[in-house]
């Protein structure tokens, strides 16, 4: 995973920084580290702590991080929820079509990806459960489709009856029940996303309850999560990788208590990168702002990460954006060394897997 510059200049267009090269974010993953299940107790996971200044690595379980935070730390976590984003469903034809919500428009009305979409015309009518159809628009400009629901009493209560958790494509199996509570975090609390903000899937009620007796503070912001983030990078150049906007707020008690730490000299500590990139996204001269707005903020190295102080995230990805952000964050040498060291001790990588806590 560390390699020189003359062998990167080798392996791929030599008018690119080495940081800039989308093949400078692969590295070898035996397929046996993805984790397909969740532990049994969420903070039994092991946890790297990687020291971003000195490079040096510790190894211990995540359940110890009350030993490692300290009074007056303040963790940033993301209260987004994950709804059950697949639904299965019928034309009236009888042919089986599966709708993927993306964004809400408004009421009943949804963006969402529809398979086998070249088969599907614009006003079919899919029949997904008793009181419970959809109706597909024409594609718009991201090649999705609008897509209205009609509804019989309420939306979410369909939506929980008939849909399924959205996992990852590198869990290779099905969604199962108990999927909708460990493919969630534990103080999720605002419906949008179709993907968890994994780093926060450690937190145990007693594990808050713990820290918070220690002088850990929380406050929180939303991002909800939508498949750009894990939308890969197509382009050499990462550069001219563009993500797609989601949805992310920062509530006024929020950006005071992130400025409060940071002029008191307290550490400020993103639980994720959806809350790193809601945080980056309402920095403005060092300070966090409040508000509400769409994002397509990418954060790779040759970026300043200006507001956290120090984040805890999984295990992202082999060229992904996930990756690039841990990278500009800790420092591209610090990440690839933690990453092959992760590897070689047979961490769980990815969604269901183990963390890493960057200080």
């Amino acid at each position: 995973m560390q390699f020189s510059k003359t062998q990167k200049t080798q392996d791929t267009d030599p008018g690119i920084p080495f940081q800039y090269r989308r093949s400078s974010y692969e590295y070898d993953l035996p397929k046996s580290l993805i984790a397909q299940y969740p532990l049994e107790n969420r903070s039994d996971s092991r946890m790297l702590h990687l020291n971003r200044s000195s490079g040096a690595i510790a190894h211990t379980k995540f359940s110890n991080i009350v030993d490692v935070l300290q009074d007056g730390d303040l963790l940033i976590i993301n209260r987004t929820k994950v709804i059950p984003a697949r639904i299965f469903g019928k034309k009236t034809s009888g042919g089986q079509v599966e709708i993927f919500l993306l964004n809400h428009l408004e009421g009943t009305r949804w963006e969402c990806m529809v398979r086998p979409s070249a088969r599907i015309k614009g006003g079919t009518r899919i029949l997904i459960g008793e009181g419970f159809e959809a109706v597909v628009g024409d594609r718009n400009d991201e090649r999705n489709r609008v897509v209205d629901f009609e509804v019989t009493g309420d939306f979410w209560e369909k939506l929980g009856r008939y849909g399924k958790m959205p996992l990852p494509p590198y869990i290779e199996r099905e969604a199962e029940e108990k999927d909708q509570l460990t493919y969630q975090t534990v103080y999720s609390e605002q419906r949008g996303s179709v993907a968890a903000p994994t780093a926060g899937l450690h937190f145990t009620p007693e594990l808050m309850g713990s820290l918070r007796c220690k002088g850990v503070q929380f406050t929180e912001v939303i991002l909800h999560v939508g498949l750009g983030t894990f939308r890969p990078v197509r382009t050499e150049d990462i550069r001219l990788h563009r993500m797609h906007s989601e949805f992310c707020i920062v509530p006024p008690q929020t950006a005071d208590a992130v400025n409060r730490a940071k002029r008191d000299g307290r550490r400020a500590l993103a639980v994720g990168t959806t809350s790193m990139r809601t945080l980056e996204s309402f920095s403005s001269a060092g300070e966090l702002q409040s508000g509400e707005k769409w994002t397509d903020l990418f954060v790779y190295p040759g970026k300043q990460v200006t507001i956290p102080d120090g984040m805890i995230t999984n295990f992202h990805m082999p060229g992904s954006t996930l990756l690039m952000l841990v990278s500009a964050f800790a420092g591209y040498d610090n990440i690839m060394k933690a990453y092959h060291e992760a590897v070689e001790m047979k961490y769980r990588f990815f969604s269901y897997g183990d963390a890493m806590l960057i200080l």
